[in-house]
């Protein structure tokens, strides 16, 4: 009994310092809204140039559906995968890299708090503003100015699958800021990784489109769990590879990537801990 009050305690203790540095977080980056306001136009952007492209490719004799997908499922999935971006935008990568380059890693490394931990606390209040300032004027624009229809096939595992989505880019992400570790300046790897990210999530194009060898590929690299699955669960289907996976599926499927992809990022800040002692610093 003993130990599990322990354990108890030490969980509201890691939601206490979760919600502190999230509130933190998020009073800090208030002071620069207007800074995070402008992005609402990137998501409209980015929509408007995908809806006039494949608005014109199904106008052009390919009609009915191309690859399983009708134009407003098109439309529908690019509206949705816009607005997922705007809630798992992270910059795990680039913040640790930084610390990491100038030395202000040390201060964190001297804390009793897990940097992990402390910067998915930082990503949480950074959405949370971005939520109120990005991600709900951009829905309304969706929906009063495009008239898309935004409502979710399956509104429960949509909201499980976007929670699922945030931490694994947040877990990718920070995998990316540990290599600076080793290689101290890791912006080549992280131009690198965004530049396949963006093709290789479905931010760009359904990944049914891709040649089916391709297909069978994604099914086990991590990338489609960011956008493409979450976008999937919105439309209420989802197909890859040959394979027709039911909703409860899928989402089984995104938290078990999440949690090797957790595992593997424990691995490496281990690793990475125990190279930064040894250094001296």
């Amino acid at each position: 009994m003993e130990g599990r009050r322990i354990g108890t305690s030490g969980i509201w203790r890691k939601l206490d310092v979760l919600r502190a540095v999230a509130f933190v977080t998020y009073k800090e980056w208030s002071a620069y809204r207007t800074h995070s306001m402008v992005s609402i136009f990137v998501g409209p952007v980015y929509f408007a140039v995908q809806y006039y492209i494949w608005t014109a490719v199904y106008g052009a004799g390919a009609g009915g559906a191309i690859n399983g997908m009708e134009l407003n499922d098109m439309i529908r999935y690019f509206g949705v995968s816009a607005m997922i971006g705007y809630i798992v935008m992270d910059f795990a990568d680039w913040n640790l890299s930084m610390l990491v380059r100038t030395g202000r890693f040390l201060s964190f490394a001297l804390r009793p708090v897990n940097h992990r931990f402390f910067a998915m606390s930082q990503k949480v209040g950074h959405r949370v503003l971005g939520f109120i300032v990005e991600f709900i004027p951009c829905l309304c624009i969706f929906i009063f100015i495009f008239r898309i229809d935004m409502r979710p096939a399956r509104p429960g595992w949509l909201a499980v699958s976007v929670v699922l989505a945030f931490l694994m880019n947040f877990n990718i992400n920070y995998c990316l800021g540990l290599f600076s570790f080793w290689i101290v300046q890791s912006h080549g790897i992280r131009m690198v990784y965004a530049l396949v990210d963006s093709v290789f999530s479905g931010m760009l194009i359904p990944l049914v489109f891709f040649p089916k060898p391709f297909q069978v590929i994604q099914l086990f690299l991590p990338f489609q769990y960011t956008s493409y699955v979450p976008a999937s669960v919105f439309l209420g289907r989802y197909s890859l590879g040959g394979m027709d996976l039911s909703i409860p599926a899928i989402v089984g499927c995104q938290a078990a990537a999440v949690l090797v992809m957790y595992l593997l990022s424990e691995i490496m800040y281990r690793a990475a801990m125990k190279r930064f002692t040894a250094v001296g610093a």
